[in-house]
């Protein structure tokens, strides 16, 4: 670690022809660093987090950069509510009179987001509300003025179209198999606390999901928000979910096959079911307290149109300290998920620095705390943002890059949704390359990193994530670069064995930082603002700004 900091430091002060080339080695060196035992896994709140913030307002100021917090701040605060649900005093489901006991992690799993002492729901009704879906612009309202005050919505997860077989009027609607901001766990939760719901339960199952009841449980209990004032918090007392064959029975005890109901939610027409005879009950202790965490802001002023802002993004966070590995490692550096973006951000800063003349529009680096606790970072930026959201360009984000080599193509993620990817097409053909849609659209990898927060608020977006697909790999083609996902995904994504490895080959990362690089060069140097393409969930709140 000691040796790496001098070396790191020589690099970021070197001569500005230097800093016009994206460097490998330097990207290589910020790694090393941020993903060292030194910084204990970024987690937010602890003293890797002080050592991380401080070490990456050390680099932007070595690389000549301004704060770009208010008053002259590189830090924006992003206080977190931990939670963390104890054994329940009461858990289950009332039918027919007769109460039915639950078990947290086998019939249901739960967490809350509520800085209460006791999460506490007493013989609730449940109503299930299809896939929860409210999308005037796609003709759908799953509601149909149902009202949810003191209950608690049952949902499908995924989209209205995600098993819609030929023929079916949805087929198509919410894009097939590609996942609507509509099919994701957290819009269904925000759907259900904006009509009033005490609890929320999605049904869980495997394909609509993207992964197995393991996963949903991982968590034990635990959960973080951003710290709200009382009449923002939610109104979910508790939120979570209902292994498959426990729905079944459920809904089988209300004399409704959850089956039926399955297809029924499929169609337009569909009305929400209150399930008869049967409430649901709940009391659990919660632990809770307030975590201090910070984003970090750093800008490049513009020359002529310092107003308006192209926004680059990466989380500094990672997962912490765990259980120890075979290895019995317990670090969980995050080398790829996501310092690797970091010094991606920071190599793009370097060559903005070493540009004359400096852009027109201002460049603003946002390094953002708990991605890894639901996007809360960028969230908490989001609603209170430094830069107004109307006067936002763009947002590009880089989350997790291959480290196999160059390639042939870049992978996009979310495509249809905006012009960006019109713009990242003609780039990638300057440098020879094309461009490839993910390979699962339907695990709605748009909607699950920190460029989210911005497109929620309408601000066009682009991704850059390296697990979104196989890219065609110059050395062993798409083959290859399947092996590499599998491999990264499988074995190291969140646990200890994310870390630097001698085996990186970075030419492949360095296309593409380069190519988000002239993609924001090429806005900040323009007068014109990327769109969000028709049928885009986010296209209408563009418009009303």
């Amino acid at each position: 670690m000691k040796s790496l900091l001098p070396a790191l430091l020589l690099s970021s002060l070197a001569l500005p022809t230097a800093a016009q080339v994206i460097s490998a080695e330097r990207i290589a060196g910020t790694v090393q660093v941020l993903a060292s035992d030194f910084f204990e896994g970024r987690a937010p709140g602890t003293v890797g987090e002080e050592r991380t913030v401080g070490y990456l307002i050390g680099q932007f100021q070595a690389i000549g950069l301004e704060p770009g917090g208010r008053n002259g701040s590189w830090v924006q605060a992003a206080p977190l509510l931990h939670t963390r649900l104890g054994p329940p005093r009461t858990l289950g489901v009332t039918v027919g009179g007769a109460m039915r006991t639950w078990q947290p992690g086998q019939q249901v799993y739960l967490s809350t987001r509520r800085a209460e002492d006791r999460a506490v729901i007493e013989h609730a009704p449940l109503v299930f509300v299809g896939y929860g879906v409210s999308a005037p612009e796609r003709q759908w309202d799953d509601f149909k003025g149902v009202d949810l005050k003191g209950k608690v919505a049952v949902f499908l997860v995924n989209d209205p179209d995600f098993e819609a077989g030929q023929g079916e009027a949805v087929a198509g609607r919410f894009g097939g198999k590609a996942m609507t901001y509509y099919g994701r766990w957290t819009y269904k939760y925000e759907e259900a606390s904006r009509r009033g719901a005490i609890g929320a339960l999605i049904v869980h199952d495997t394909p609509g999901a993207g992964y197995g009841w393991n996963v949903v449980t991982s968590p034990q209990g635990e959960n973080y928000d951003i710290v709200r004032a009382p009449d923002q918090q939610t109104t979910l007392a508790l939120q979570g979910w209902i292994e498959g064959g426990a729905a079944a029975t459920l809904f089988a005890g209300a004399g409704v096959d959850l089956a039926v109901q399955r297809k029924a939610a499929r169609r337009p027409d569909f009305r929400p079911v209150t399930l008869q005879g049967v409430t649901f009950s709940a009391d659990l202790p919660v632990t809770h307290e307030v975590v201090r965490s910070h984003n970090v802001l750093a800008k490049i002023p513009g020359r002529e149109r310092p107003d308006e802002v192209v926004f680059y993004g990466a989380h500094w966070d990672a997962y912490g300290k765990g259980p120890a590995d075979a290895n019995g490692k317990t670090v969980r550096g995050g080398a790829n998920d996501d310092a690797l973006g970091v010094a991606g951000l920071l190599e793009i800063a370097r060559k903005f620095m070493a540009q004359q003349p400096r852009s027109r529009r201002s460049i603003v680096f946002g390094l953002w705390t708990a991605e890894e606790r639901g996007l809360l970072g960028s969230e908490a930026y989001a609603l209170d943002p430094v830069y107004p959201m109307d006067k936002t360009v763009a947002n590009l984000t880089l989350d997790i890059l291959q480290t196999a080599g160059k390639a042939r193509d870049v992978i996009l993620v979310g495509a249809g949704q905006g012009s960006l990817e019109d713009d990242l097409n003609r780039l990638a053909r300057k440098q020879g390359r094309t461009v490839t849609p993910e390979s699962l659209p339907e695990r709605g990898l748009f909607y699950r990193a920190d460029h989210f927060s911005f497109a929620k608020r309408g601000v066009p977006v682009l991704l850059m994530m390296g697990i979104a697909g196989a890219s065609d790999l110059v050395d062993g083609g798409r083959a290859a670069g399947q092996k590499w996902v599998d491999d990264y995904t499988g074995r190291c994504y969140h646990q200890p064995c994310d870390a630097w490895g001698q085996d990186w080959n970075l030419d492949g990362a360095v296309q593409d930082i380069g190519l988000m690089f002239d993609l924001g060069r090429d806005l900040a140097n323009s007068s014109r603002w990327p769109e969000w393409k028709a049928g885009s969930e986010f296209k209408a709140l563009r418009e009303r700004r």
